[in-house]
């Protein structure tokens, strides 16, 4: 196929996802300037980052290369979640401006530190926020975030981490639409930050998903099996400390 069609498929879905090239880049870990490339037609995706592309861009390889066939959005993800201990009191306290003015300088550190490591923000909620990591360690990376946030960030914060297939589409009317992820691993990330803030003591905790695959070592606590409301099986949920072992 012509490489100016493939471009265009590749901004279009992009686009239509609310997605950067920047979150593109982190989800497949590769450059901006790759991804850019692609989408000006100067040259075209490798072969082994066209599956996890059109994942991503929630289309099939067929789709991508003219073949109109539907495809799979989901693809394997770590969610991380985090809130920050006492923000409901601060936002009882202090005048709303003032408030989104903390909040933001919270989101802020948050952003930068899932950045660093490649990373997709997606949602900013009161004082909560959401990110994933795709693409090669996604694990490895997710739990490095987790644990540089909790040192470096400047309130107390807690954090939660789950891995699975997630699905990324757009949420909202055509014109505020935003894009979001869902899937078990979405929902257990939040279940978790809740249970790192009234059971946990490091503020981190992480599922048996997250850190059985993980290629490094954590410190991880003792195991706990958590019921968790709504869901039918239970989820082996770890706490793992500031202190990284690699």
């Amino acid at each position: 196929m012509l490489l100016d069609d493939l471009a265009r498929k590749i901004r279009s879905q992009r686009e239509k996802r609310g997605l950067k090239q920047q979150d593109i880049a982190n989800a497949l870990n590769v450059s901006p300037q790759a991804v850019s490339k692609w989408e000006r037609g100067e040259n075209a995706p490798d072969i082994a980052v066209l599956a996890p592309l059109a994942r991503i861009l929630g289309v099939s390889t067929d789709w991508l290369l003219s073949v109109h066939e539907p495809g799979t959005d989901e693809f394997e993800a770590t969610v991380l979640v985090s809130s920050v201990r006492g923000a409901y009191k601060k936002s009882l306290d202090m005048a709303p401006r003032d408030f989104a003015l903390w909040a933001n300088g919270i989101f802020y550190q948050l952003t930068e530190v899932t950045l660093r490591h490649e990373g997709v923000p997606l949602k900013y909620l009161g004082d909560q926020y959401l990110c994933f990591f795709a693409g090669a360690q996604h694990q490895d990376r997710a739990l490095t975030t987790a644990l540089e946030a909790k040192r470096l960030v400047s309130e107390d914060v807690k954090l939660a981490l789950s891995a699975g297939p997630v699905y990324l589409g757009s949420v909202g009317h055509p014109d505020y639409v935003r894009p979001d992820i869902m899937g078990e691993a979405v929902n257990v990330a939040f279940l978790a930050n809740e249970w790192a803030d009234t059971h946990g003591k490091t503020g981190i905790a992480a599922t048996a998903a997250v850190l059985d695959a993980a290629e490094g070592r954590y410190a991880r606590g003792k195991p706990h099996l958590v019921s968790f409301k709504g869901m039918q099986h239970k989820v082996r949920v770890y706490e793992v400390s500031e202190r990284n072992l690699r």
